[in-house]
């Protein structure tokens, strides 16, 4: 998983010892080498990047920078798991997550071209079973809302049905979305979703009429040369070059983290690729849509993998983003003046030029893929730990020094952001502490919380009693969300999963009837650090009434 994208939010962690980390000098470097295209303000790039390795404790990074169509630095730095020696290089695969959001906006925009869709045609002119909650948002959501994060729905509303990973299938989740409520009015504010993104990956497939997989590697993937890109971890090859991710165990011990797969909502962020393969992703959007010799015996000339007008107007803002005010002051030089979503695309501004970007974030795996259009400049970080002021602070040493900006030490800024994250919440947990009434009990006998409760968009979560007493709470679809409960305070537990990397620990309330009975259940994360796709306080939890075998 910035504020608004999973990756980009500094997730909490107190710095370790700089002995986990691999040497300094483990980076692989690409060949050949174009440091001489480098401008002379990254000549201790190296070194640098090294060193934000050190402050954020991130295993490795892969970093590629695009100039002018070329391809002017690709490198490796680090190791691709903690404990092994295997050296992160040019190849190596990553997550990217939310940065596949492009490419599924991408797909649409190649079909809109052959007039096969048009970005304005009504969702369900295309699948007419789609429903949302709102009967007046199904008639007029459109496929560019699928797009633009402006539905109405909430911050991550409807993630846990396929974050961690679930067994519903793309179909399922997207059939779900009538029961996930809204937050807001339709087009009327800005608010991050990724389900939104399984359903135009539905268009894409309706439409085209062959798997989203085989579209993308037909009419992206192969077109490209980008022959390394794998759907998804299921997709991985046995002998791959592959990153390891890492997260922070309760947000202390950095452990690498389990690979899932984002399979039944992959539209919204499933890809694996290395930097060699985005940069040739990075070149075609910044040729203005244009594959220039990417791919042989196709005549001679510039070809196009999407028209000019549809290159533009994914790059259009269409819904606003208010921007807000830094969490320290270190980071008001990154301020932007403009801040909005496209189709596929965050787009804000730098030192008085435009940027088009994405973040991406996924257990264990952060990046940032950053364009800036005029200057035919992109830059994508790939890391295998769960720090966005890595990325963040490698990037904007490689735009400074192209945009011949002063140069500042954002590895401090972000490390400061960072500091401030964790005071943030030590706070709010104080607070919580403050507030418990440590000496209640609960209102029933632990048997009594036990049963199937039932949310109307997610499914069944199962409260049952541990072979030790206590109470275990498990989401039927959800094979990681497996956790024992302690009481807390009155009739709230916490919930702490068995998979201590996922940081998402939650308080379990049961509101009771007057006669005691449990009437409803509700959920909501114990720390602000836990990433927003645990949207537990979405749930409405109520008693599935168990039926008697009485004649």
């Amino acid at each position: 998983m910035t504020n608004d994208l999973r990756a980009a939010r500094i997730h909490a962690g107190a710095v370790l010892a700089l002995c986990l980390l691999a040497p300094a000098a483990a980076f692989a470097q690409a060949a050949p080498p174009a440091d001489a295209a480098l401008p002379a303000a990254l000549s201790d790039f190296d070194a640098y990047v090294e060193g934000v390795r050190e402050t954020f404790e991130v295993p490795g990074i892969a970093v590629a920078v695009v100039k002018d169509g070329e391809v002017v630095l690709a490198r490796g730095y680090g190791v691709r798991e903690l404990g092994r020696d295997a050296p992160v290089e040019p190849e190596t695969l990553f997550a990217i997550a939310s940065i596949s959001k492009g490419f599924t906006a991408t797909a649409l925009s190649i079909l809109a071209d052959e007039g096969k869709l048009d970005l304005d045609d009504r969702v369900i002119d295309h699948l007419p079973w789609f429903r949302m909650a709102d009967p007046y948002v199904t008639y007029e959501m459109r496929i560019r809302d699928l797009l633009a994060h402006r539905s109405g729905l909430g911050l991550g509303a409807g993630d846990l049905l396929y974050w961690p990973g679930t067994d519903y299938t793309t179909r399922e989740v997207a059939q779900r979305l009538k029961d996930v409520p809204l937050d807001g009015a339709f087009r009327g504010k800005y608010a991050y979703d990724n389900i939104l993104y399984g359903v135009a990956q539905l268009v894409v497939e309706e439409v085209s009429g062959v798997p989203f997989e085989t579209f993308l590697r037909a009419r992206i993937f192969g077109p490209l040369g980008m022959d390394a890109v794998r759907f998804n971890s299921d997709a991985l090859r046995r002998g791959d070059n592959v990153a390891t991710g890492h997260s922070r165990a309760d947000f202390k011990d950095l452990v690498p983290a389990p690979r899932l797969s984002w399979a039944n909502v992959s539209g919204a962020g499933g890809l694996y690729a290395n930097v060699l393969d985005m940069s040739k992703w990075m070149r075609v959007h910044l040729a203005g849509g244009a594959i220039e010799g990417e791919s042989e015996g196709e005549g001679d000339g510039a070809r196009r993998l999407v028209s000019e007008e549809r290159q533009a107007a994914m790059w259009s803002v269409v819904t606003p983003i208010p921007v807000s005010k830094p969490s320290v002051p270190e980071l008001e030089a990154a301020r932007p003046n403009f801040l909005g979503y496209g189709e596929g695309w965050q787009l804000s501004d730098y030192r008085g030029e435009k940027l088009v970007w994405h973040t991406g974030g996924w257990p264990g795996m952060v990046s940032r893929m950053t364009l800036v259009p005029e200057e035919g400049l992109g830059v994508i970080v790939l890391t295998n730990a769960e720090l966005g002021g890595a990325f963040n602070a490698v990037t904007l040493r490689v735009l400074d020094a192209y945009l011949d900006a002063p140069q500042t030490d954002w590895t401090a800024a972000y490390a400061a952001a960072l500091a401030k994250s964790q005071s943030d919440s030590d706070e709010d947990w104080k607070k919580h502490v403050a507030a418990r009434d440590a000496s209640s009990k609960p209102s029933l006998p632990l048997a009594d919380y036990a049963g199937t409760y039932r949310d109307p968009w997610y499914g069944d979560v199962v409260v049952e009693r541990g072979r030790d007493g206590r109470l275990r709470l498990r989401f039927t679809r959800t094979g990681e969300l497996v956790g024992t409960m302690d009481h807390w305070q009155h009739d709230t537990f916490i919930v702490r999963w068995d998979r201590r990397w996922l940081n998402a620990d939650a308080f379990v309330n049961f509101a009771l009837d007057p006669d005691g009975e449990v009437r409803e259940v509700r959920m909501e994360a114990v720390s602000p650090l836990t990433d927003f796709s645990f949207d537990f306080h979405h749930l409405r939890l109520a008693p599935v009434e168990v039926e008697s075998d009485a004649g």
